[in-house]
């Protein structure tokens, strides 16, 4: 019977807390980057369960979101505030069109072109997505102070600045991280994972 070593998962996480996910020891030069994926992973999945009870698939609902808060837009306007892809959100309209929550109807300055609006259905279904993201937000941060929560929000968006400055910095593509993967195939964030395999951005998830 082969033992399973507890190293591989015990320097994942600190104050006794077991990872979700064992690190393995590839991973242990990386162990911010472990727990990242380990978070979105489980943040997916319960997003996933909370936004299933509503109709909607993860990412759905942010394009709802836009459309609300914004009004009509085009599906270029979309892929930009979503940065996403053409092909990702015409996947996500057409669902969305088909169970009732937006249409589509031609633009009055493009001819070439046709705005996606929300549909009067849809904002009955706004309330629920509110409800959900509360919950989501309720069960992210329990146990959380508020400085707690206000500290954690702020350490996320200097991670995500990092990010984008690094895609951004054409010296990025030298970097040993992505060199052998200039598509980002292998990125563990997504790769093996079934909740982000649509976009990384996250814009849907397969049902």
């Amino acid at each position: 019977m082969t033992q399973s070593t507890p190293e591989a998962g015990n320097s994942a996480v600190g104050m006794g807390q077991e990872a979700t996910v064992p690190m393995p020891g590839a991973a242990r030069g990386g162990p911010v980057s472990h727990a990242i994926f380990r978070l979105a992973r489980l943040h997916r999945m319960f997003a996933g369960q909370l936004l299933r009870r509503i109709g909607l698939h993860p990412g759905q609902e942010l394009v709802m979101m836009h459309l609300w808060e914004l009004g009509p837009q085009r599906q270029a306007d979309l892929v930009r505030l979503m940065d996403s892809d053409a092909a990702t959100m015409t996947r996500t309209v057409r669902r969305l069109e088909q169970a009732g929550f937006v249409r589509r109807r031609p633009s009055p300055t493009d001819k070439r072109a046709s705005l996606i609006e929300p549909t009067a259905a849809s904002h009955a279904l706004r309330r629920e997505v509110e409800r959900v993201w509360s919950q989501l937000e309720e069960i992210s941060t329990a146990g959380l102070s508020d400085d707690e929560s206000t500290a954690a929000l702020r350490t996320l968006e200097r991670l995500e600045q990092n990010l984008v400055h690094a895609t951004a910095d054409p010296a990025g593509a030298d970097d040993p991280a992505g060199a052998d993967d200039p598509a980002g195939a292998d990125n563990p964030a997504g790769a093996d994972n079934p909740a982000g395999a649509d976009n990384a951005a996250g814009t849907e998830t397969e049902g």
